[in-house]
Order: C-alpha cells, then sequence, then structure tokens
C-alpha cells in the first residue's frame, strides 16, 4: 500500500528570506506514515500469531483423523458436548475433522495474504520515511 493523496500533500511551503521558497515535509506526515509503519508491524505479529496457531490446530485435527482411520466402522465414538459425550458415528467423525481441516487451511491462505499485504505496507512505509530523510526533508 501506498501513501494517499491526501497524506503526500501535507506539505509545507516556508518562504525563507536567504532561500526564497523551500519545500519541507510536514513532521506530521513523518509521523503518519511512521504511524502506519508501526499499526502494521503490530498486525503482522498479530497475523503470524493466528497463522501459527491454526497450523498447530490443522496438526491436532490430522493427527485426530490418523487416529479414527484406524478404527473399525463398528466402533463406538464419542464426543464431548459440554459437561457430557455423545455417541457419534465413525464416518460423522471423519466428515468432520475434514471439513474442519479444509476450513483451518483456507483461513491461513486468507491470513497469509493479508501477511503479504501488511509486509508490503510496512516496507513502503519504511521506504518513503528513508526517502523522506535521505533528500533532507525536501
Amino acid at each position: 500500500m501506498s501513501i494517499p493523496n491526501e497524506a503526500l500533500q501535507k506539505v509545507c511551503v516556508i518562504k525563507s528570506r536567504m532561500l526564497g521558497y523551500a519545500l519541507l515535509t510536514s513532521p506530521q506526515l513523518v509521523q503518519e506514515i511512521e504511524t502506519q509503519a508501526i499499526n502494521a508491524q503490530r498486525e503482522i505479529n498479530v497475523v503470524k500469531a493466528a497463522i501459527i496457531s491454526k497450523q498447530r490446530d490443522i496438526r491436532m485435527l490430522d493427527l485426530t483423523s490418523t487416529e479414527v482411520r484406524q478404527l473399525s466402522d463398528d466402533t463406538k465414538v464419542y464426543e464431548g458436548v459440554g459437561k457430557m459425550f455423545m455417541y457419534t458415528p465413525v464416518n460423522n467423525v471423519q466428515t468432520r475433522l475434514v471439513s474442519e481441516t479444509a476450513e483451518l487451511k483456507s483461513d491461513i491462505a486468507n491470513l497469509n495474504k493479508k501477511l503479504h499485504y501488511l509486509e508490503t505496507t510496512y516496507k513502503n512505509s519504511r521506504g518513503h520515511i528513508d526517502q523522506i530523510f535521505k533528500s533532507g526533508g525536501r
């Protein structure tokens, strides 16, 4: 994501007797870009944690699915519902595990897209700040 035009237009022209007109970058612009970079970095950390959590859940579901596949069809399987357990056929359990795994993989794909977007935002913000400082605020 690049810096919005509104933010880029926050430049001020300062009249100096010796230099004529000098174009200086507004401190508010730098602060706004810095805030955007910090927010992107925070979101990056949150998204990475969510991805790790969902990957852990997928591993747990895969292990459970492996164990359930090894059971015969006449084995009684019980699922926890609140404080009690209910009988559930093995096929239903396997179907639920597969659908939950697919849903988590979809969530991870979406989180990876969000992570890419946030990393691009952070990189662009840092680039803009470096460009402002390298140009001496002009």
